[in-house]
């Protein structure tokens, strides 16, 4: 069947024992790939007896049925796994070129399970699958193992962690092609337990599409509205994402200093803006993508991508830190080293304010942009204080005294939106299955940007209606998988028909949103699994109790509360969160739970 390959790898690097067998079709076509797929078959291979670094625990890397089509930002790809930071179902996805040209090897997913003896890393290419000694490698940061072992875009791509994943650091993240990274909830660190360096890929075989020539007239009209959109024609190539920097600090949404303000006075500094007109030396962008987002940026001290609007809020607002050129640098190390920015920057803010509380004793204040680069470090070779800050900012608050002072949920970082500016938003951070993301389905078009509508960001009545159908989207562009900013311009129908068109088989629009429901279900039995219940779909108190101090979301909290109990009753759950036996068999999940 076209859009598959029908295929998967799974590596024992304990016994070094390597399979192949066919893919489970049914499963493929009712979770799709990606994430999806990745998390389904996860159920079945991790329970809640088993570690998040314990061997038993699998990486699932995942392609989804457009990945290497040539369809617009058809590049994607994720990997599924317990996290070692949370403990929740975690899927995380990159762009780049990794996954196409995995998607090229014949597969559509590669499981590793075990553990190696010693140092590894996994060739898969035209001659086969092998497992080749990783010694030399250990120890080395990023960009000099891509080098290493031969990072050739459309020909050789690698996949590897960096220092960071090694130490089992628990914010560690699982770089692509040198600068792409795999990167929220700790994959790297279950990488790193199993003593795999690195993935490199080599393929040959092109996918095959149904029907060709529908594929190439919606590959037009996709481009067409990509280029007729202002976001994705002018915006994200002039300035990157953080375009958005000034207008959500415009907003009073703007996290800074912990979240302690939701405005910060040096936005304009750290800018979209700033960036292209100080550092900015390039555009580049994903294979296929033609939006070409990615900045190439240079300081005195670094050059390469980055940094994204998450990245430069993490270590700027959240740490109080005006100085880009730090905040580039701090960008740079961790690409390098293998860490998620989101997570090491807001753990950075979190030290920040227990220093100034006098809760613990560090030179770490909000503003000291000459310490960034050398916290990182820390976090990453697990030195000093960065031992305790590579436990990610919950356990490190509350080792402290203080666990209220980290701004997670589910113990991960929430990223650069304020919910108490944007209603919507602060659902979405509750209930998200991973912890707190805003990629689970972003409100910024709805509450800020007017895509496709502008809705009242105060609002809290009705919102759960609009948080549900974009969480259930999400869930089915990750598992296609696509890049989400061709959803700011194309809508789900185009992607609907795209899939037909590849793969044969009917599509409707309410049947990529229903994929994306199930799959949304299933993240949420994996969770209620592991123990996790209602209680943990809530918010840092700080955001439910403290007033935002100034701006226009001056003394506003999340009502989150009110906007959960209808959330439930949307998804069709019980008032406990749990899905109710009617949805369970409206989506065909019912035997999970038999």
């Amino acid at each position: 069947m076209n859009g598959w390959n029908g295929s998967v790898v799974d590596i024992n690097l304990t016994n070094r024992e390597t399979k192949t067998y066919a893919l489970d079709m049914d499963m493929a076509q009712q979770f799709l790939g990606g994430r999806g797929l990745g998390g389904r078959l996860l159920w079945d291979l991790v329970g809640p007896e088993v570690a998040p670094l314990a061997p038993e625990n699998v990486l699932i890397f995942a392609v989804g049925p457009l990945t290497g089509t040539g369809y617009q930002t058809s590049n994607r790809f994720s990997v599924s796994t317990k996290s070692p930071l949370t403990g929740t179902i975690l899927d995380a996805n990159s762009g780049g070129f990794w996954g196409m040209q995995f998607k090229k090897t014949g597969y559509d997913v590669l499981i590793v399970r075990g553990r190696a003896d010693h140092p590894v890393f996994i060739e898969i290419t035209p001659a086969g699958v092998s497992i080749q000694d990783a010694a030399p490698l250990w120890g080395l940061r990023v960009k000099e193992v891509t080098q290493r072992l031969g990072q050739n875009n459309n020909r050789r791509n690698v996949l590897c962690i960096g220092p960071a994943g090694e130490n089992l650091g628990l914010m560690a993240a699982i770089m692509n092609d040198g600068e792409r990274a795999l990167a929220r909830g700790g994959p790297g660190a279950v990488m790193g337990s199993k003593n795999l360096k690195a993935i490199v890929v080599e393929g040959k075989t092109r996918p095959e599409i149904e029907d060709d020539e529908r594929f190439k007239f919606l590959l037009y009209e996709s481009r067409k509205m990509l280029r007729a959109s202002p976001l994705t024609s002018q915006a994200l190539p002039e300035f990157g994402t953080a375009v958005v920097m000034n207008l959500i600090n415009a907003i009073g949404a703007l996290p800074t200093r912990n979240f302690q303000a939701v405005q910060f006075e040096h936005a304009e500094a750290i800018s979209g803006e700033a960036l292209r007109d100080s550092y900015l030396v390039d555009n580049a962008a994903c294979w296929a993508c033609p939006i070409a987002c990615t900045r190439i940026s240079k300081t005195d001290k670094v050059a390469g991508e980055g940094p994204e609007y998450e990245s430069v809020w993490a270590f700027g607002a959240q740490c109080g830190i005006g100085d880009l050129a730090a905040i580039i640098e701090a960008n740079s190390l961790c690409n390098d080293f293998g860490l998620d920015t989101i997570s090491v920057g807001s753990t950075i803010g979190c030290l920040m304010e227990l220093s100034e509380r006098g809760l613990v004793d560090s030179d770490l204040r909000f503003g000291r942009a000459d310490l960034l680069a050398g916290a990182v470090e820390d976090i990453a070779l697990r030195r000093g204080l960065g031992a305790d800050m590579a436990e990610g900012s919950l356990r490190l608050a509350a080792k402290y005294g203080a666990p209220e002072l980290s701004m997670s949920v589910k113990g991960l970082e929430l990223p650069a939106y304020d919910p108490r500016g944007m209603q919507g938003q602060g659902l979405l951070f509750a209930t998200s299955n991973r912890g707190a993301c805003h990629m689970r389905g972003n409100m910024l078009g709805l509450e800020v940007l007017g895509l496709p509508k502008l809705i009242d960001r105060f609002q809290v009545q009705g919102k759960s209606a609009y948080v549900t159908l974009h969480q259930n989207s999400a869930a089915a562009i990750d598992s296609l998988v696509l890049c989400k900013f061709t959803n700011m311009a194309v809508a789900d129908e185009y992607f609907a028909r795209v899939l037909s068109a590849v793969t044969g088989l009917p599509y409707s629009t309410g049947d990529l949103i229903r994929a994306g429901e199930r799959i949304w279900n299933l993240e949420r039995l994996y969770n209620l699994r592991e123990g996790f219940t209602a209680a943990d779909d809530t918010l840092p108190r700080r955001l439910l109790e403290e007033p935002a101090p100034a701006g226009p979301s001056a003394g506003w909290t999340v009502k989150l509360e009110q906007m959960r109990r209808e959330y439930y009753r949307t998804r069709g759950w019980d008032a406990a969160g749990v899905p109710k036996p009617a949805k369970l068999a409206e989506l065909g999940l019912e035997k999970l739970t038999a």
